[in-house]
């Protein structure tokens, strides 16, 4: 079922979906070679409780932590620890959500460490670009494939790949709503959007094949040919107007 957000909801959720944005922006600011993700993750459970929201990934589905940090072939849902650190050159791609007064708001963006490479550069580009183009597909009578259909299209001429295994979804009072929204597919197909949805787009973008394989930590996906990948995500609510993100400061 999907539920439509009332005006007044849809205020929660941008406040639910500012504490994300500041979030993010501060973890973003504090990448830096030497840094462990461990310490990301406590940062932002300690700045969630600042703000007085809890975050959205701890114990989710017995998530461990609340912050996702899958880094260079990491796709999403890579496990903070204070032994692992980041290193010159890496791509990190953060994905944090937080919950206030039981709205959830959910935001992702990849990051560099310090100098990266042109390709990594390229990649980290066209994925936010991506996400821009999906986010002009919401406008109140497109389909739900239409969001997935402009991200395909504008990331497979550059010899890139749209992850499938994983896709964005529906967000309000829990994690994860009705519809989900691939971020690939033909246009004109699934759901008709309508004023009131809030959605979560996320395209999840590899610089070889779309080919995933999670490993043993039962959560951590990776490119299945250990090619770099990015993640950018925002989430959105249909409007009378257009689209309007709730994941910005």
């Amino acid at each position: 079922m999907i539920v439509l957000k009332s005006p007044r909801e849809l205020e929660l959720m941008r406040k639910a979906g500012s504490i994300v944005a500041r979030i993010l922006e501060e973890l973003a600011a504090m990448i830096k070679p030497g840094i462990s993700t461990g310490e990301l993750n406590s940062y932002a459970e300690s700045r969630c409780k600042d703000l007085k929201a809890r975050p959205s990934f701890l114990g989710y589905r017995d998530f461990p932590a609340s912050l996702c940090i899958s880094i260079n072939d990491e796709i999403v849902h890579g496990i903070p620890s204070d032994r692992r650190l980041l290193k010159e050159g890496d791509i990190v791609s953060l994905d944090f959500g937080a919950c206030y007064e039981s709205w959830h708001g959910d935001s992702a963006c990849t990051v560099p460490v310090g100098s990266i490479s042109k390709e990594a550069e390229r990649l980290i580009d066209v994925t936010r670009e991506s996400l821009k183009r999906g986010i002009q597909q919401c406008v109140e009578g497109y389909h739900v494939s239409d969001i997935g259909n402009a991200i395909q299209n504008y990331v497979e001429p550059f010899g890139y790949s749209v992850v499938r295994e994983f896709v964005g979804h529906g967000i309000g009072r829990t994690l994860h709503e009705e519809p989900q929204i691939p971020n690939f597919g033909q246009k004109g197909r699934g759901v008709q959007l309508k004023v009131g949805m809030v959605l979560a787009i996320e395209p999840m973008i590899n610089a070889g094949g779309h080919e995933v394989r999670v490993l043993g930590d039962g959560w951590t996906a990776v490119t299945a040919d250990h090619s770099l990948s990015a993640h950018f995500e925002h989430t959105v609510a249909i409007t009378p107007d257009g689209a309007v993100i709730l994941t910005e400061v």
